[in-house]
């Protein structure tokens, strides 16, 4: 690994310069740019409520009790308030250990200075994402020497819609992506200059990366096994250095390790599945996923209608441009640079995948299609495209002919994101937002009630907090954990069932008659309508059942 004697933050060709600037400013505009009009879904809804202290079992505790309540009374338990304090929120975070603690106490301390608002709450990982810029162009110059590599691969990253999305996540994805960046970064670091302040620093990185995602711990195995075959398995004082930095991070970690091992049934569930994926149409179904969340990385244009159903095969011809695109990146990368950089990227992509995908294989599941489970994959990604890129077009040996081809490429791939992003941008509901994706219409048409009602019987009480944020001050909740719970008030107009159980909307029908009408019909969705035959006012009854 060779370095230049330019300054660190050397730049790249005046046209060259010029471009890669503007992109990214563009990409810290649609990093904040309508950072509140999507959807508060299901898992942001979570952050919230666990940042202000309060549990699953809590919550359905307090409010589905069967009493009347207001958008105010759910909205309580998605902020910090006097009830709660810091040790009620950390009590919280260990009763689901499989979420590592460091982002949810920086979004705790943050929403106390600034409040809890949707976009208060999302402007955290917002800000956060940006760090991935320097970290990015840093792990480019400790690993090509290049700086227009790391300034390609900062403006990839800028527009790419998927880390543009995900940077509007109030989750833990965006800290996630910036430790992976900077831990990898920093171990380059080390072993280029070999000191104590380098391992230390290698260290401090591994222990930010821990807490910040469990899956970051197969990022750190990458790095021992790219550290030991770089060093030959020889025992020497840069692999005593890494063991005694790696060591130290581990300890660190050791009291959140101590919590998840009494917690571990979490992780059962999580690795469990009801089926197992043998036959050949289920491991195209696999295929079909990997495709195209490839491509969401760098052409996300369709905002899809069938949120549930992501295979859907809506890119028939990006998707094989991407995916040959990507295989010759990483082709290229192993061709034209030394075995100490492509193994870095190939050891850094394995261990992030490979446990994954085993997984499905073997005992059934979809955890491999779960993009914010892979962000570090599509990180390395964009790093091998960029040294194509960055290669390619300022390359003096190759044809005229072939770097205006290349150009053109980077043309694409640049107008791809910014257009993708364009679009996303404008959009209430994503693909990322998919339990909740019929939130929105569904709240439209609730507000639009006189004075109205919301009964609920919900397992998913995450919906509810997520539904709460689009409705109106006026609606009123009535929500109960089963049926003999439902005491229907006739102090309200009209009356909306969300997702209801067929017991409770059994006794709706026996109490007030009538025949269930369609309303809405969304993808396995749909909103019904009942007409009260009783003649207590003008009152409508709406089912709206979720997935099963």
């Amino acid at each position: 690994m060779n370095r230049k004697s330019a300054s660190f933050w050397n730049m790249p060709p005046a046209g060259v310069r010029f471009l890669i600037i503007v992109l990214l400013i563009i990409g810290v505009f649609f990093r904040f740019y309508n950072i509140d009009k999507k959807v508060y879904w299901h898992d942001e809804s979570f952050t919230s409520m666990r940042i202000s202290g309060y549990s699953k079992p809590e919550l359905k505790e307090r409010l589905f009790d069967g009493r009347i309540i207001t958008v105010e009374d759910i909205q309580k338990y998605q902020r910090p308030n006097p009830e709660k304090n810091l040790t009620d929120t950390i009590k919280v975070l260990t009763q689901y250990s499989e979420h590592t603690p460091l982002y949810y106490l920086i979004a705790r301390f943050w929403a106390q200075v600034f409040g809890s608002s949707v976009a208060v709450m999302r402007s955290l990982p917002a800000l956060i994402s940006l760090l991935a810029f320097p970290c990015m162009y840093w792990l480019c110059r400790e690993l090509f020497g290049s700086s227009l590599t790391g300034w390609m691969a900062m403006s990839l990253i800028a527009i790419s819609p998927f880390f543009v999305l995900y940077a509007q996540e109030a989750r833990e994805y965006s800290l996630w992506a910036v430790a992976v960046l900077l831990s990898g970064a920093a171990l380059l670091r080390a072993l280029r200059i070999n000191t104590k302040l380098g391992w230390g620093i290698y260290a401090a990185t591994l222990t930010i990366g821990l807490y910040s995602h469990l899956l970051f711990g197969l990022s750190a195995i990458g790095h021992g096994i790219y550290v030991l075959i770089t060093k030959n398995y020889r025992t020497s004082k840069t692999i005593i250095a890494y063991l005694l930095a790696s060591l130290a991070a581990v300890l660190t970690f050791l009291p959140w390790a101590v919590v998840i091992f009494i917690d571990l049934t979490r992780f059962q569930r999580w690795t469990s599945s009801t089926t197992s994926r043998n036959s050949l149409g289920e491991l195209v179904t696999l295929i079909k996923w990997w495709l195209r969340n490839l491509n969401n990385v760098f052409f996300d244009l369709h905002q899809s209608i069938e949120p549930f159903d992501p295979i859907h095969y809506d890119d028939p011809f990006l998707i094989p441009l991407v995916l040959i695109l990507v295989g010759y990146s990483i082709y290229f990368l192993c061709r034209h640079t030394s075995s100490k950089v492509w193994l870095f990227i190939l050891t850094w992509m394995g261990m992030t995948a490979l446990p994954l995908v085993l997984l499905d294989l073997v005992l059934g599941g979809l955890r491999s299609t779960a993009m914010r489970y892979l962000i570090p994959i599509y990180l390395a990604i964009q790093i091998a495209v960029a040294y194509l890129l960055a290669t390619k077009i300022t390359a003096i040996s190759i044809r005229n002919q072939r770097q205006r081809f290349w150009k053109l490429v980077t043309i694409g791939l640049v107008s791809g994101g910014l257009l993708s992003c364009a679009i996303s941008s404008s959009a209430e509901v994503w693909w990322t937002k998919f339990v909740d994706y019929y939130n929105p219409p569904v709240a439209h048409i609730i507000n639009q009630a006189n004075y109205p009602l919301v009964v609920s019987d919900t397992t998913i009480p995450g919906s509810i907090l997520s539904l709460s944020h689009l409705l109106s001050p006026d609606v009123r909740f009535q929500l109960v954990t089963q049926a003999s719970m439902l005491e229907i008030s006739e102090d309200f107009n009209q009356v909306f069932l969300f997702d209801a159980s067929t017991a409770l909307r059994e006794k709706i029908e026996r109490e007030l008659g009538g025949q269930f009408e369609v309303a809405f019909q969304g993808y396995k969705f749909e909103l019904w309508k009942l007409e009260n035959n009783k003649g207590i006012g003008n009152k409508h009854r709406l089912i709206f059942p979720l997935l099963p």
